[in-house]
Order: structure tokens, then sequence, then C-alpha cells
């Protein structure tokens, strides 16, 4: 046989899978799309089955069917459960973080900051209710000191509560509310209402108009300080 007919074996080069024309950067590229596109299918199963049966309710099992792969792929990807419910409460801050129209670092006033809990509410209402009945389940399963999030929650509530109390003394300060307005307990009865009303609408939504409460607690809150 002729040395010209002899199958040809394409030469192998660094960068290069041997009989193909895909650079080995661009085939790691695909692996590690599908790899986030795997992890975030995950994610949203978790935060579905969460919000519908609670953490305590839902195996990891149960969140690798709803996603299309297997409990030792989640297992991978995330550790344990509780490594796969910190994914699920980061997924949620990070959303939330995206919506926001000013830095993340900035100060906004009063009015932009009342003016984005009602944007807020408007996506939640819309595309978000999995993520609010979460945030509520989560919560209530992790009143007592001893549960797994128990500090989580406990830090986050009041890392909000010091924001607002923040922002409310701020607006004292440049004159947008009365000088004599204590920030702490504005700041407790805003983040109170914000648990409430969002309580409310998961349980009876068709009642409950998320968006106008909000607007009317926004409006009512400015026009009482202004009083």
């Amino acid at each position: 046989m002729r040395a010209s007919a002899l199958r040809r074996v394409p030469r192998w080069t660094p960068g290069r899978i041997p009989g193909t024309l895909i650079p080995m950067a661009g085939v790691k590229g695909q692996v590690q799309k599908r790899g986030v596109e795997r992890r975030r299918a995950m994610v949203d199963a978790a935060i579905e089955l969460f919000a519908r049966h609670g953490v305590r309710g839902t195996g990891v099992a149960a969140v690798a069917e709803r996603a299309g792969t297997t409990p030792s792929a989640v297992i991978h990807h995330f550790g344990s459960k509780d490594g796969l419910v910190q994914a699920v409460l980061q997924e949620a801050d990070r959303r939330a973080l995206e919506r926001l129209s000013v830095p993340v670092n900035a100060e906004p006033t009063l009015e932009q900051a009342l003016d984005w809990l009602v944007r807020d509410a408007e996506h939640t209402a819309v595309a978000e209710r999995d993520l609010a009945a979460l945030h509520t389940t989560l919560t209530a399963e992790n009143l007592g000191p001893g549960s797994a999030l128990h500090t989580w929650f406990l830090n986050r509530g009041r890392a909000l509560r010091t924001h607002l109390a923040a922002l409310f003394a701020r607006a004292a300060a440049d004159g947008s509310a009365p000088a004599g307005v204590a920030p702490e307990v504005l700041a407790a009865e805003a983040a109170a209402f914000l648990e409430g009303v969002h309580l409310l609408w998961l349980l009876d939504p068709e009642q409950i108009d998320l968006v106008a409460v909000h607007r009317s607690y926004t409006d009512g809150l400015i026009a009482r300080l202004r009083g």
C-alpha cells in the first residue's frame, strides 16, 4: 500500500484537541458554561422547593430531581445541603442588589430609597414570588436560637435596620425629616412593615395588592415626616 493511501493522523499541538479544530481554551469555556448553567438550575430548583416545602421538608434528592440531575452532582457543586441553602440566600441577595438603580455603596435620599421599595415590590409581585415565600419560610423555620440559620437571619435583620436607621438619620440631617425623629424606631417600623406585608400577600395574594400597600405606606411615611 502506498504511503499516500494511508490515513493521515492529525498532528497534535498544545492547546488543540487531536482531530478537531476546537482550541482547548474553547472546550474549557464550554465546560465552565455548562457547569454554571447546571448550578443555576439547581439553585432555581431549590428556591422553588424550599419556598413550597421549607428547607426541612426538602431533601437533596428532590432538588436534584427537579433540576434534572443527580444528588451527587448537587453535593459536588455545593458540598452539602447547608451549602445549597447558603447559595440560595446569596442568589436572593444578588437579585435584589441587581435591581438597585444606585450603586451599592451610594447614600440615596429618603425618597430614592422608598421609591426603590415600591419598584422592588412591583418586581416581586410579578417575578419573584418564590423568593419572597422562601424568605418568609426560612425566617419562620429559624426563629429559635438553636436553628441552623438563626444567626444569619438575625444579623441580616439587624443590618437592614441599621441601614434604614442611617437613612432616616441622613434625612433628619438634610432637613427632609424633622430633627427630632428617632431613626431606630422608624427603622424597626419600616422593617416590620416589609416583613408583615409580604406575609399577608403570600397568604392572600388575591386580596392584598402588594404594590398598592407599599405605595400607600411610603407616601404616608414621607407625608408624616414632612408634616
